[in-house]
């Protein structure tokens, strides 16, 4: 259920890659599909929805070239990003959640820190004034 709607809207995030302002999601979907030799969300033809034209970004292609992305299907990857990631997740999740936890705590004794540093020069200035 959740991977349904999941889907859904990397899809409608689909339509946004390349357009003004959308910097940041077009770089994303590019290193995911460079970096995990994948397509589109459930395969290569959910990009041919957002361009109206059977064609993909050049990130999915085999061998990157300036507008390979044009080029026949068999120059594509054909593998679905959402389930490589996913997969990809449950192999990593020791290490994803080890590093979740350290962020974590990172930020916490950063807090404290900066709390207990706001008390003293709060207590400095009640007895100094």
């Amino acid at each position: 259920m959740i991977d349904k709607y999941a889907q859904r809207d990397l899809k409608k995030g689909l339509h946004l890659y390349g357009t003004d302002g959308n910097i940041g999601l077009t770089n994303a979907w590019s290193i995911i599909q460079t970096d995990f030799r994948c397509c589109g969300v459930s395969n290569y033809t959910d990009w041919f929805e957002v361009y109206n034209t059977t064609r993909v970004p050049d990130s999915c292609c085999l061998e990157f070239s300036e507008n390979c992305g044009l080029h026949s299907p068999g120059t594509w990857w054909k593998a679905p990003c959402y389930e490589t990631v996913k997969v990809w997740l449950q192999e990593n999740l020791l290490a994803v959640g080890i590093f979740g936890l350290c962020t974590a705590m990172v930020q916490i004794l950063g807090l404290t820190f900066a709390m207990t540093m706001y008390c003293q020069v709060v207590k400095a200035d009640t007895y100094c004034a």
